[in-house]
This record gives structure tokens, sequence and C-alpha cells, in this order.
């Protein structure tokens, strides 16, 4: 088995939660030393200029990230209208966060029923939530609310003019309503 391309791999699948050294032993299966030899050699992989990405150490826990002297080409992509169109994921996200916040990225997970971790990344990149302070839950997690990007965006003068959720719930419930009575009611009448 090459440890160093199942590193790689394993790094890529947490993305920005990373992995401790304890962790790259129990999932490979090595031991510490052959840990710390494959961590270094796939860093020294990542340092040839030809690669986009490098391996940090950042908040006890190594992550793949990328290199800071491409940062003018990270800006452009978020900057260019083309890749400026919102996903439907992105959107629901958005929705979440404006009708909720501040909101933890976890309960916005719980929402969502998915990991919402590089959507809300790319949301905060482009402008339309930011950090807001943290939470008083364990570990103390990092609230997040829309910003005045969002609004304009949205062509909203404040957040209240976000239209009312009761109203949607309402609408939804009669529509089930008329649903259920459709399947009793019959269009057609019987000729004899």
């Amino acid at each position: 088995m090459k440890s160093k391309a199942v590193l790689e791999g394993l790094l890529f699948v947490v993305g920005e939660d990373g992995l401790t050294l304890d962790q790259i032993e129990e999932v490979i299966g090595i031991n510490e030393e052959e840990a710390k030899e494959t961590l270094t050699e796939l860093k020294h992989d990542y340092e040839n200029d030809e690669r986009g990405i490098r391996i940090d150490f950042l908040g006890n826990r190594f992550k793949l990230t990328t290199k800071s002297e491409h940062r003018e080409y990270f800006q452009k992509l978020i900057e260019n209208p083309e890749t400026n169109v919102l996903s439907q994921a992105a959107l629901e996200t958005l929705a979440i966060i404006a009708y909720n916040a501040p909101i933890t990225r976890l309960q916005i997970d719980a929402l969502r029923g998915v990991s919402s971790v590089s959507i809300v990344r790319k949301l905060v990149a482009k402008g339309f939530i930011k950090e807001s302070g943290r939470s008083d839950l364990p570990g103390r997690p990092i609230l997040y609310e829309t910003t005045s990007e969002f609004l304009d965006y949205f062509g909203l003068s404040t957040i209240e003019d976000l239209p009312s959720i009761e109203q949607y719930i309402d609408k939804e419930s009669e529509e089930v309503e008329d649903e259920e009575t459709d399947l009793y009611t019959s269009k057609y009448k019987e000729t004899v």
C-alpha cells in the first residue's frame, strides 16, 4: 500500500477539518515515525513550483491549503461574473443563515442534512456572509450572518425585507390539504 497516496486522499476528503498525527497513524495503520516520514515526503512533493497546494500544520492538524503566491488567481475566479452564479446549495445555505442568524456551521449542516463546509467558505469569499462572533456552545464555534453585499445582491434594504417564512408554510399546508381532498373527489360524473 502506498501510504503517501492514501494520506493525500485522506487530507483531501477531510478538507478544512484536517487530520491529527494520531488520526493518520490510526487510519493508515502505521506508527508515529512512519506517519511523520510520509507527511514529510508528501509535503516535500507539494513544495514543487508545479503544484498549487501544500500541507500546513494549523490548529494542531495537518491540512491541504492553497499556495498564497497564487492568491491573485483565486481572487479573479471569485470576481469572475461567470463563476458568481449561486448554486441551489448556496442559495439554500444563504436562506438558512439569513433566517436564523447568527448561526454556526454545524447548525446549518443539521438543517440542511449535509455538510456545508465548502459552501460556507465560498459564501464568505464572495462576501455574502461573515463571521459575527463565537457561540457559547462547546468548542465556541464561529457564528455566521449575512452581509450588506447579500442585501445588495438580492435587492433588500434590510434583513427584515425578507419574505416571511410563515406565508410559505401556510401556502404549503393549504396545497397539501387541497391535494388530499382532490384524491377523494372526482371531476368526472358517471353516465348511465
